[in-house]
């Protein structure tokens, strides 16, 4: 039940937690790249089966677009509307972007997909050198979730959107920096 109440935060808390881990500016970079290739990647190797609907609807139904409307209703029910939109429409671009690679032969299908997604952890994790810590998922795995929303809300602000957001998670994980790695060494 406490695993239950902890992934239904509001997106707020959410972020701040996954903030903890991402404070260099270098480890938030790599995730601006990483993170959105993992979700392509997944696109990509959950486009395969399909189901055929025969609704008019330009596109079959895959196991993409059924993890796509859970997690989508997951994003829109943590409190912040506009970021849950575009989360979820950053999604669903990226899945779109895969699912033609459905048709494509079964290596070039596989190759691409776990190509991207070891790519886009190797990534992440170079950032995470940059950073000292370990990724937030090892903590808790609802940072799998939280990592795309970060991504969305960290591009959100740089546009000058949801300010107040910003600072709530600020407040709490403290501001954006540039880690001293010779301080490490």
């Amino acid at each position: 039940m406490a695993r239950l109440r902890s992934c239904l935060r509001p997106a707020a808390d959410l972020l701040a937690q996954y903030a903890e881990y991402h404070r260099d500016q270098r480890n938030i970079a790599t995730h601006q790249v990483g993170i959105p290739l993992i979700v392509f990647a997944l696109g990509v190797l959950l486009a395969r089966p399909t189901l055929a609907l025969d609704a008019g609807l330009p596109w079959a139904l895959t196991p993409a677009w059924c993890v796509w409307v859970v997690v989508s209703l997951w994003y829109l029910t943590r409190g912040e509307p506009l970021l849950g939109f575009t989360v979820s429409a950053g999604i669903a671009a990226l899945i779109a972007l895969g699912q033609p690679l459905a048709a494509a032969s079964l290596g070039t299908w596989l190759g691409l997909g776990l190509g991207c997604f070891t790519l886009g952890w190797l990534i992440q994790f170079v950032g995470h050198y940059y950073e000292g810590r370990r990724p937030a998922f090892v903590d808790d795995l609802i940072g799998l979730l939280v990592g795309p929303m970060f991504v969305t809300a960290e591009a959100l602000f740089a546009l000058g959107w949801k300010p107040g957001l910003q600072a709530a998670i600020e407040r709490r994980a403290g501001p954006v920096v540039l880690h001293d790695l010779a301080a490490r060494a």
